[in-house]
Order: C-alpha cells, then structure tokens, then sequence
C-alpha cells in the first residue's frame, strides 16, 4: 500500500538531512502542513532545536491579496514558520523524491475565537469554545471556504488531506486540559457540542426547535452526568437523554451544515487545483461526532471527495463504514499513530497494516515522522520494508 508521512515544515526547513530519512522510512508521499493550529512540538533530530512553539493557529506560507479588507482571514505564523516555510519545506521533500500533499487545518483555531469571540461555538450554557469556529455562520463557513482553497493548492502540491472541516465541539487537546473529571460518553461529548449561537438557534427552529427549550433541555438531560451518572453511548444515548425528536432534529441541523461546507469547500479547492489532484477528508463514519476527524456520512462524502483518511491507531474498525460503500477508486487511507510516546505501537504497524488492507485501506497514513524518536521511525522502516 502506498504510505504517507505526516510532517512539519519546521521538522525539514534548517535540516539538511530530512527530506532523505522522511524518504527512508520506505513512504512514496509526505503529507505536509500548510495551515495548522497552536501546538508545541518536539523536533528531537534537529541541528537546530529541541521544542517548537506555535503560539496560535496560523498558515505556513504568505497568504495572498483574496483576504483583504475582510474581518476574518488567516493569520500569517510567526518565527516557528517564517516566510513561505511550506514552499521551502516542500521543495526539500520533493528533492528528496518524495510526493508533496498540503495537510489544512480548518475549522480549528483559537486565535481566531479569541478575536472574534461571536464566531466560536456556543453550548447550553453559555460558555464559548473559542477553538471551534461555528460551520453554521455564513461569515466563517466564507471564511473556511476560502482558506481551504488557498491552503490546500500549493505550488508543488499534487493533493490535500483537509483536516476538521466539520464541527468540533467539546473535546480538544488544550494545553493543562481538565475537562476530564466527569465521564460524559459519546452522549455527553454531543450535547456538550451543541452550539446555541443565534445562526444556530435559528437553524433548529427550521427544523421545529424552540432554541430556549432545547437549552433547557440540554441543561436537564445533562444534569444526572455531572452528578456522576453514567451517559450511555452512541446515538441511543443521545436520544435518551435528549429525546429521539429532538436529538434527530439537532442532527439534521447540523448534518446538513456540515455536508454543505463540505461540498462548497471541496469544490472550491478542485476549481482552484490543477487537473488530477486528489481531495481526501480526516473523517469519522459517525455524523454526530465532532473534532479533527470530522463526523460524515459515508456514502456522502464518498461522493464528494476521493477519500478520507480515517484514525486506525485504537483500531480498525472504523474503516468498515467507508468500505462498504463499494466506491471504485475512492482512496481510504488507515492512519495510524508511530510515536510510541504518544499511544502508538511502530513496532506492530505491520500487522496494523495488514489488517487495515483486509477490512478495505488502500493506503497508509503515519503520524509523525517529525515526532517520533529514532527507534520508532526504525520500527517503521521495517515494517514498511516487509510490506
């Protein structure tokens, strides 16, 4: 199968030698960022540091003039990606054989919720996620359209894998989280997730909601759960403590606001591409599910998009939905995590793998060859060796 590896500009730019151990690895593509949120990362094989910090959500190249005179538009990064670091990292990956493909983190980022607070997502009780934009809002589904047009076609760029184009709701890796204390279960996560904006309450009352009641009874189904209660999983537990009209309303909603993005975001980075370059999603099979791996409906997407890239690290399982749509040609990518300090396994990616390829994968995905410490990219090596 062919593999990918997820990389950092700032892992290859300053390092002469990167390129050619990414290519090393036995990896025939390197899915590299070019629009990406706050993180600090650790760069344990280069001449020049130890630990990059990307104080905020930002692209990784110069943004061009379609951003001017508009209140939303990406913000340039700052010493941890100077210049156009994604050009320059690129043009080393490629020198070093390897196939470049833009990694687009969208509809996350803090920054952007911390200036323009009105845009960020909204629960039941007030309280604003600043890391999560709100897909329904007119101003920032433009906003993430554009953006992912521009990040995804970089020059060199034969692909993107475009990352949280969907809602992301409660849960979020947030530096010194402590959001752990209560067990909210699928269930919990989704109604903690609701946005209550005015875009969205106005879009539930499309689909017969009173916005104000739905708070409330969001409020009064969650209400057992702090106090300990276990939150029963999956869809079932949503309409338990929800009710099945409500929560199937809420879905609809939301559903709906996330397909479309998707489709307007896709098209425009196919009417901005060259010909043949290929669109996957980071995708979860459940359409209520939020985050980086954004919740989809299979057969849909399918039919939007030439693939996705689905998280395989806590099993394979989740690749069964997307295979079973029978789609000729569609690529579906397992991605596994190869940083065993971080909860991956390198030393069992070749039976993952294989695994993988019999429940449907036609290709690997590996996060991160910036990350991971030399005897994990060796393990890696040999699995992909023997593959």
């Amino acid at each position: 199968m062919k593999a990918s590896a997820f990389v950092y500009p700032w892992d290859v730019n300053g390092d002469p030698e990167a390129g050619d151990r990414v290519a090393r690895l036995g990896v025939q593509q390197a899915t590299l960022a070019s629009a990406y949120h706050s993180t600090r990362a650790l760069t344990p094989r280069h001449p020049r540091h130890r630990i990059v910090t990307a104080e905020h959500a930002a692209v990784l190249y110069p943004p061009d003039d379609r951003w001017q005179g508009r209140e939303l538009r990406p913000y340039p990064a700052g010493d941890w990606a100077p210049g156009d670091a994604f050009g320059e990292a690129a043009a080393a990956l490629a020198d070093a054989g390897l196939e470049v493909h833009t990694w687009v983190v969208l509809a996350h980022n803090s920054r952007l919720g911390a200036d323009h607070p009105d845009t960020s997502v909204v629960n039941a009780y007030g309280d604003r996620y600043p890391w999560a934009p709100c897909i329904a809002q007119p101003a920032t589904r433009a906003y993430l359209v554009d953006l992912a047009a521009e990040a995804a076609v970089r020059p060199g760029a034969r692909g993107t894998e475009l990352e949280s184009l969907g809602w992301y709701g409660l849960a979020h890796l947030h530096a010194h989280d402590k959001t752990a204390g209560v067990g909210l279960g699928d269930a919990g996560q989704y109604l903690m997730s609701l946005c209550f904006c005015p875009t969205c309450r106005e879009g539930y009352g499309e689909y017969g909601l009173d916005a104000e009641e739905l708070a409330t009874s969001v409020r009064a189904a969650l209400a057992p759960v702090w106090q300990g209660a276990p939150s029963d999983g999956g869809w079932a537990g949503v309409g338990k403590l929800l009710g099945d009209t409500d929560a199937t309303a809420t879905r609809a909603w939301r559903d709906e606001r996330a397909r479309t993005l998707q489709e307007t975001a896709v098209a425009a980075v196919r009417a901005a591409a060259p010909a043949d370059f290929q669109v996957l999603l980071h995708a979860d099979p459940e359409s209520y599910h939020c985050g980086a791996n954004v919740g989809v409906d299979p057969g849909h997407i399918l039919s939007v998009a030439d693939g996705v890239v689905v998280p395989c690290t806590a099993g394979t399982g989740l690749l069964t939905p997307f295979a079973e749509q029978g789609r000729d040609g569609a690529v579906l990518a397992a991605n596994f995590t190869v940083v065993s300090g971080m909860g991956g396994r390198p030393g069992s990616l070749a039976a993952d793998a294989e695994r993988a390829r019999g429940l449907g994968a036609t290709e690997l995905r590996l996060y991160h060859a910036g990350l991971a410490s030399e005897g994990d990219l060796a393990e890696v090596r040999g699995a992909l060796a023997g593959g």
